[in-house]
C-alpha cells in the first residue's frame, strides 16, 4: 500500500476518540430503538421515501443515526488507514493482507445473509453490513500487529 495514500499517524489517535465512542453509541441506540427528542429535525432526501414520494422531498428525520453512522465511519477510516509510527514494508504487507481478508471475510458473511435471512430481518443485517469490512479489517490488522510485536518482545 503506498504510504502516500495514508493519513498522519497523528489522526489514528482522533480515529479511535471518534470511532469506540460511536461503536457503543451506535449499538445501543440500535439495540434499544432510543431516539433523542433534541436531534429530530428535517432533512432533504435524495430519494422517495415511505412518507414522502417525491425526489429531493422534505421529510422529517432523527439525526442521531446519521451523526453515529458518520463518526463511525470517519473514525473507523482514520484508525484502519493512518500511517503507524515506523510504517515499513512488514506494515504494509499486513495491511494489504488484513484488507484482503476482511472484504472476503465480508462478502462469505453477505453471502451466507443472503442464502439464510429473509424479510425485515434482511435489512437489518445489511445495515451492520455496512460497517463489517472496517471492524473486521481494524482488528485483524491491530491483532497481527499486536502478535508480531509479542512474538518480537519474546524472541529477545
Amino acid at each position: 500500500m503506498l504510504k502516500n495514500l495514508l493519513f498522519p499517524n497523528r489522526f489514528k489517535k482522533i480515529g479511535w476518540m471518534l470511532f469506540i465512542p460511536s461503536l457503543f453509541l451506535g449499538l445501543f441506540l440500535t439495540l434499544t430503538g432510543y431516539e433523542p427528542q433534541f436531534l429530530n429535525g428535517h432533512a432533504r432526501s435524495l430519494l422517495p421515501s415511505m412518507a414522502n414520494q417525491h425526489f429531493f422531498g422534505i421529510v422529517e428525520v432523527n439525526f442521531a443515526q446519521t451523526i453515529v453512522g458518520v463518526s463511525f465511519i470517519v473514525g473507523a477510516l482514520l484508525v484502519g488507514f493512518s500511517r503507524e509510527k515506523n510504517e515499513d514494508e512488514f506494515i504494509a504487507r499486513i495491511r494489504l493482507s488484513s484488507l484482503l481478508w476482511a472484504v472476503l471475510v465480508h462478502y462469505t458473511l453477505l453471502l451466507l445473509a443472503f442464502l439464510l435471512v429473509y424479510d425485515t430481518a434482511f435489512l437489518s443485517i445489511m445495515v451492520y453490513n455496512m460497517f463489517t469490512v472496517l471492524i473486521i479489517f481494524i482488528a485483524r490488522f491491530h491483532f497481527i500487529l499486536y502478535r508480531n510485536v509479542k512474538s518480537l518482545a519474546s524472541a529477545e
